[in-house]
């Protein structure tokens, strides 16, 4: 039998050409860069070190931790066993003592006291009174726990009352306004504020005297816009005169309305309680 001439770690010529892999096929890659493969950590690879600790219980302090243990475990915390609770405190203040001394320093102290607490229970009890019961050591504990629990609690339905920022946001449209200044119409009610606030004025200066005196509006409209004639705008109190009597303040006030009711005068203001200002109608030639 004759033996091929091509040796056996050569491929043939139908043979496809393998790509360029590893020598070790049958291992799990690592990971993938850029898609290839690593079968095996990077020499210069730099992993700090707490790039890789994974925190399971986040604590808010001794007493956060304390009170977990308590609720891990199923313990009464009215008969707290000291001895286990302390053993496993110890083991997390251990762990976050390699990491960092000062986060563990409340914790320290919490512990110390822990300790304190199981030899007090381990010594006899203080005598006391015949009729009181001695006082127990977790006692001050208990009482920190408890309110330390309500107070949790409490924040817990705080924190799930709908939240501005949070859970919804309040509506806000924009308007765009015309550029042009639009003043406001002088309403009836602000022409009679005007006109109390004028009789409240002649009242202070009028003198008692009995006369008899006929007063035309017509001649009280051409004295108006007599007094309107080549000024812009003049004030509505400005049209008035509270020596002259109130007989002639009201002759002028309808004077003005008369004007104002054939056109002849423009009564303005420019925004609610402003002054009112009166002038000319405007005539385009």
């Amino acid at each position: 039998m004759t033996q091929s001439s091509t040796p056996v770690d050569q491929p043939g010529p139908s043979t496809p050409i393998p790509s360029a892999m590893p020598d070790v096929v049958d291992h799990v890659a690592v990971a993938r860069l850029y898609g290839e493969p690593l079968f095996a950590m990077p020499q210069d690879l730099y992993i700090p070190p707490d790039a890789l600790e994974v925190f399971l219980e986040a604590f808010e302090g001794p007493l956060d931790l304390l009170l977990y243990l308590i609720r891990k475990q199923n313990f009464n915390i009215l008969d707290i066993p000291m001895a286990a609770v302390t053993r496993q405190y110890m083991v997390y203040v251990d762990q976050i003592r390699k990491r960092n001394l000062e986060l563990a320093a409340e914790y320290l102290l919490m512990a110390a006291m822990l300790i304190e607490i199981k030899s007090r229970m381990l010594l006899p009890p203080k005598k006391v009174a015949e009729g009181q019961e001695a006082e127990d050591p977790r006692a001050e504990l208990v009482r920190r726990l408890i309110e330390y629990e309500q107070m949790k609690l409490a924040a817990a339905r705080l924190n799930a009352l709908p939240q501005f920022g949070r859970d919804f946001l309040k509506a806000e449209i924009t308007i765009e306004q015309s550029l042009a200044p639009r003043f406001p119409d002088v309403h009836l009610v602000d022409l009679q504020e005007a006109w109390r606030d004028i009789l409240k004025r002649a009242k202070l200066v009028q003198h008692h005297k009995i006369t008899r005196e006929e007063l035309s509006v017509r001649e009280h409209m051409g004295m108006v816009l007599k007094r309107l004639q080549g000024q812009r705008f003049v004030g509505f109190e400005d049209l008035f005169d509270p020596a002259s009597g109130a007989p002639v303040l009201v002759v002028t006030f309808i004077a003005l309305l008369e004007l104002a009711k054939e056109t002849l005068i423009e009564i303005t203001q420019a925004e609610a309680f402003a002054p009112i200002y009166v002038r000319l109608a405007y005539s385009p030639t």
